[in-house]
Order: structure tokens, then sequence, then C-alpha cells
């Protein structure tokens, strides 16, 4: 698994995105919100210049907006990116995967899909990554129609092919009735 970008594009010698982190930083630091992924693609006649950002909790349309109207008026002011493009900022889906100890913290707490390696699929609660030398691990609480049966599993990111964020239906049916 791995969330690389290719980068072909320099300027001056320098990897553009490096360029456009340097420009986005002191606008998402200042809302506390975490770079995730930057990739310059084609996106029809233009290139597409797609920024995803995220934090504990999720981040607002309003700040997404902010992001997105601070990075552009920094790269026009740069000129970093020479011919026409669209710039595209959002927050990772259901499906962005989790690979990182810094993924599980930021999504600690919520439901997720595991697939193994083998196939077998499991659904849980993410407890949070596990301090491991040289792997990531985090905890994934399997809940049981009673809950003296939920358990907990320690899992290792190298015994996984994917792990995504998922909705626990049970909870979203539970919260209807009491908002009723």
């Amino acid at each position: 698994m791995s969330r690389g970008s290719l980068f072909l594009f320099l300027k001056d010698g320098v990897c553009v995105e490096s360029q456009i982190r340097s420009l986005l930083e002191p606008i998402t630091d200042e809302l506390g919100i975490e770079i995730l992924k930057i990739s310059i693609g084609s996106g029809g006649h233009n290139q597409l210049l797609k920024v995803i950002v995220d934090r504990a909790g999720g981040v607002s349309s309003d700040e997404l907006a902010r992001v997105s109207r601070g990075l552009a008026l920094q790269l026009d002011a740069e000129d970093l990116i020479v011919n026409a493009y669209m710039l595209e900022v959002t927050s990772p889906g259901l499906n962005w995967q989790l690979e990182t100890a810094a993924d599980f913290k930021r999504y600690e707490g919520e439901w997720i899909k595991v697939r193994f390696l083998d196939g077998e699929t499991q659904e849980g609660r993410n407890l949070g990554s596990v301090e491991a030398e040289g792997d990531v691990q985090f905890t994934l609480l399997i809940e049981a129609k009673k809950v003296k049966d939920n358990h907990q599993k320690v899992v290792s990111i190298s015994e996984v092919s994917k792990v995504v964020r998922a909705i626990n239906w049970k909870d979203v049916s539970r919260k209807n009735r009491e908002a009723e």
C-alpha cells in the first residue's frame, strides 16, 4: 500500500510538490489541518492540482474553501504552475486507505473495515495505533451482540491488504431511534 505522488514537474530544479507544500503549510497549520496528499495529474484540457487535507473530527466545507482560496492566491502570486490548471481541495472519503500511525490516530474511535491478506474481512472500532518497532499496528474493537462478548484484536498493517473507514449501520440506526 502506498500513497506516494509522482511529480515530474520541476521548476528551478525543485519539485513542484515541495513548493506547493511550502505555500500550503502556513494555511493548514493556522487551521489545524493536516496535508495528506498533493498530486498533479490530467484534468481534461487543464492540469488538475488535487490537495487532500483532514484532521480528527473532519474539516468543514468553509475550511476547505479557505484552504482553496489561500492556496490559489499563493499559486497565482508565485506562478508555480505554468499552464492553466484546476485546483481541487478536498477531504478524504471513506475509501481513503489507512496506512500510517497518524491515520489510525486521526480516525481513532471510528468504525473501520479491515481486509486481510487471506481475503477475510472484519469490521470494528479503531482504538488507535499501537507502538511497534518498524511496523504500524492498531487495535480493533470487535463488537459482539452482547457487550460482554466484545473483544480487542491488535492488527499489524503487514497482515492487511486494505483498511478503510466504514459506516456502522447499527450506530446510525440507534442514533436515529434516539433522536425520534
